[in-house]
């Protein structure tokens, strides 16, 4: 089978190639799916420029979702069928023509779901329900702030946020996504290149505050928040994109620790406020039935039409540099998918 490997740290141009690599085969519980498409993640993006700690060794296959047709089925597989479309988290290894995975994090796609929009559902989707509905629990008249919102996540929370009846506020970084954000159903759209979006919230709110945010930047994008955090407030933290403006080595990491700003328990016992970090590959690593039951809780919203995932771009594998490079340049807008 083919597969695309990271073969060297850095620009996206030179650092992958397509080779030939022995197909798996799948063990006890698990499948063999046949992949179709795989989904573009920030993650990829950091694993590249060799600032995400769990990828694995170069050369390495990255990856952490696709959607395909399962081919074969491993032993005491009970309820997948080869034959079925399915869509899967992968812990690495997606960008590949096949993929073995344990059938706990697999789900059949419903008929009325393309294959693009199965692997939006994936991980973003997985990632924004499980933050919002089961981490910072979400309801009815929340003033919600979400970073990143034209982003495949930020889309994902949008919605989800609508749906309880949130009223939501959205940062982006040009006039495009601000119109973009609007047509998703954000109720403040902040271009935050133009307005500093704690003075904007202050005085939409009155210097009312604001009871969740999620924040996939980290560093003084996180320690601004923290000034319009509500007294029972939340803040989700799933992710903390602003090394990408840094080198790799100890000092660039410490310095974003530094930009985090300094958290004592005794503040947060305070004001009742709590921060909740989420990585959902730690929850596949130990938790794998919770990412089992919110993938096919977000399968069921998008089948009902409750939720609609917005895919963005789409390249082929021969194109993968030039997706990064998409991604990467904070153009992009909602998901971005890679097909064979």
């Amino acid at each position: 089978m083919k597969a695309i490997f990271l073969v060297k740290y850095g620009k996206a141009e030179g650092s992958f190639e397509i080779r030939e690599t022995p197909n798996p085969q799948p063990g006890e519980k698990e499948v063999l799916i046949k992949v179709e498409t795989f989904g573009l993640n920030f993650a990829d993006v950091m694993a590249r420029r060799g600032l995400y700690r769990e990828a694995p060794p170069l050369p390495c296959v990255l990856g952490y979702e696709v959607v395909g047709t399962i081919e074969k089925v491993g032993e005491d597989v009970e309820k997948l069928k080869p034959g079925q479309k399915v869509a899967a988290f992968t812990r690495f290894g997606g960008y590949a023509e096949y993929v073995k995975i344990h059938e706990m994090v697999v789900s059949p796609v419903p008929e009325n779901i393309d294959n693009s929009s199965a692997a939006a559902l994936v991980t973003q989707y997985c990632t924004a329900y499980y933050a919002a509905y089961d981490m910072a629990n979400i309801k009815e008249g929340d003033h919600v702030l979400i970073h990143a919102a034209a982003g495949g996540v930020g889309i994902a929370f949008t919605q989800l946020a609508k749906r309880k009846g949130c009223v939501v506020y959205g940062t982006s970084g040009s006039d495009e996504k601000v119109k973009f954000l609007e047509e998703n159903g954000v109720d403040y759209p902040i271009n935050y290149r133009k307005s500093d979006f704690v003075e904007k919230i202050n005085r939409l709110r009155k210097n009312k505050k604001i009871d969740v945010i999620f924040d996939p930047i980290g560093g003084k994008s996180f320690k601004q928040s923290r000034k319009l955090l509500a007294h029972g407030g939340r803040i989700i933290t799933f992710g903390a994109s602003e090394q990408l403006t840094r080198k790799r080595g100890l000092i660039p990491s410490l310095k974003l620790m530094f930009n985090f700003g300094f958290i004592h328990p005794v503040g947060l016992l305070m004001t009742s406020t709590g921060i909740i970090g989420v990585n959902m590959l730690r929850i596949a690593d130990f938790k794998p039935e919770i990412l089992q039951k919110t993938l096919q809780n977000v399968m069921n919203l998008a089948e009902n039409k409750e939720i609609k995932p917005y895919v963005g771009s789409s390249f082929k594998a021969e194109e993968i540099a030039r997706a990064h490079e998409y991604l990467e340049s904070r153009k992009s807008m909602g998901k971005i998918v890679i097909n064979w």
